[in-house]
């Protein structure tokens, strides 16, 4: 999903071109001119726009060097006639990602542009995470149980060295914030961190994201582009979810590890794959090998230094820790520091079945964040969802888990019409949306899904 606004001083096209960016449920927003383009530029953000190049007031050169001066990170694609092809070559030498020619040749090939153009557009947000990464303090793990003394210690040792980590735990359990503490104590620290979610990419658009690509590789492969091997040159590269591979990618894969070298998608040229790795999965890869899923020699390639991070209520001695840490986050996030958690709350949470580990914790606390009054997080801020399910230690707790339960509902259609009005009143702007709230864009994301609002 992606906001994109589309420039065209024909109301049927423009039209057209919203209506074929919406099948891909982006937000399309629409302008009649570059002047009309800018003022709404100004006013909301937008990942992609998409500009007619000859338009009365303000035309697309004059859209797009505004957009390169203002707002670089913004892509931007031109339609252009027969005749303006050598005027949209230098527009793309200006900024630009691609032009199309009017009339367009269907559908599913402006869809295309789009996406590649988002695809470039997420690229530099990694780049931009990497130089950050650069400059970021070293990473602490937060921990209170004895039994991630050992866990802890096996990471800073093999930080040190260049093995590859396999990090092994039930879905929720830190094994990023894990990776990125061995990231962080390495001798690539000064590097890129670049992380990829295998389960969250098709194979086919997987392939083009590790590798990059050679220009005409594929259908809409107009230019050449880096994959993210090569922008974590000199850093650690992240693969979580790992489990997830399909057959044909694993064998790739395999070949990076085995050799530290791989080839762009459609390309000849052998490039050199300077990375520390470290995988993640909350799958048994040894079962999966035995059915048949895994290729053994990609584990082995994997697990030359495994560490298995044990499940939240195993160690309920970091339940606490955690969320005083992830407290400071969330309020970070909703521009309110100093939350605080109560002692009450505390005890609630140190009961907690926590079948979905950390991750379960930090919405746990979101929510509370959201529902109190003050600064302080109490017991009665803290409802589950049907997925957290305490165990009351008397009659009185018991009552009291029910009164919550209760409310959860009413609560949780407060916290829906809340996030539909502010959309509403920020025009469907999910970032703004996001700041009215006082929550971070991901977590509105989450929600907008979780209540179904589009």
């Amino acid at each position: 999903m992606a906001s994109i606004l589309v420039v065209d001083d024909e109301e049927g096209l423009r039209a057209f071109l919203a209506e074929t960016l919406e099948i891909d449920n982006h937000v399309v927003q629409q302008a009649e001119d570059g002047s009309e383009a800018i003022a709404m530029l100004k006013a909301r953000g937008y990942d992609l726009v998409i500009s007619d190049l000859r338009m009365p007031n303000t035309d697309g050169m004059e859209l797009l060097r505004w957009v390169n001066n203002e707002q670089p990170d913004v892509e931007l694609v031109l339609l252009t006639a027969h005749g303006d092809v050598r005027t949209a070559v230098e527009a793309m030498k200006l900024g630009a990602f691609d032009f199309l020619q009017k009339p367009i040749g269907s559908p599913s090939e402006l869809r295309l542009v789009a996406k590649r153009a988002l695809e470039r557009r997420q690229l530099r947000a990694f780049q931009a995470g990497a130089k950050r990464a650069k400059h970021q303090a070293e990473p602490t793990l937060t921990w209170g149980a004895k039994m991630m003394v050992p866990v802890v210690k096996a990471l800073r040792k093999v930080a040190k060295t260049n093995a590859t980590v396999l990090l092994v735990g039930e879905s929720g359990t830190g094994k990023e914030v894990a990776a990125r503490a061995v990231h962080g104590w390495s001798a690539h620290a000064e590097g890129p961190w670049i992380a990829i979610n295998c389960a969250a990419i098709s194979e086919q658009l997987l392939e083009s994201e590790l590798f990059g690509h050679e220009k005409g590789a594929f259908t809409g492969a107009q230019t050449q582009r880096q994959g993210l091997i090569e922008l974590a040159k000199g850093g650690t590269f992240f693969l979580d979810e790992v489990g997830e591979l399909k057959p044909e990618l694993q064998a790739k894969l395999l070949r990076v590890l085995q050799e530290r070298q791989f080839q762009r998608v459609g390309g000849t040229r052998t490039l050199e794959a300077d990375v520390r790795w470290i995988a993640a999965t909350n799958r048994d890869l040894r079962q999966q090998m035995a059915q048949g899923h895994f290729r053994e020699d990609l584990y082995h390639r994997l697990a030359v230094f495994p560490v298995v991070l044990p499940p939240l209520r195993d160690r309920r001695e970091d339940i606490v820790p955690l969320a005083k840490t992830l407290l400071e986050m969330i309020g970070s996030e909703m521009g309110r520091p100093g939350l605080q958690l109560g002692a009450d709350a505390a005890e609630q949470l140190t009961r907690a079945r926590w079948s979905g580990n950390i991750r379960e914790l930090r919405n746990t606390l979101e929510r509370a964040a959201i529902v109190a009054e003050g600064q302080t997080i109490e017991q009665a801020d803290i409802w589950p969802d049907e997925a957290l399910l305490f165990e009351p230690a008397s009659a009185a707790d018991e009552a009291a888990r029910q009164q919550q339960a209760m409310t959860a509902g009413s609560l949780a259609e407060m916290e829906r019409t809340a996030i539909a009005e502010a959309l509403q009143a920020s025009n469907g702007n999910r970032k703004q949306t996001a700041q009215r709230l006082g929550i971070g864009l991901r977590t509105l994301y989450e929600k907008l899904k979780r209540y179904g609002i589009r």
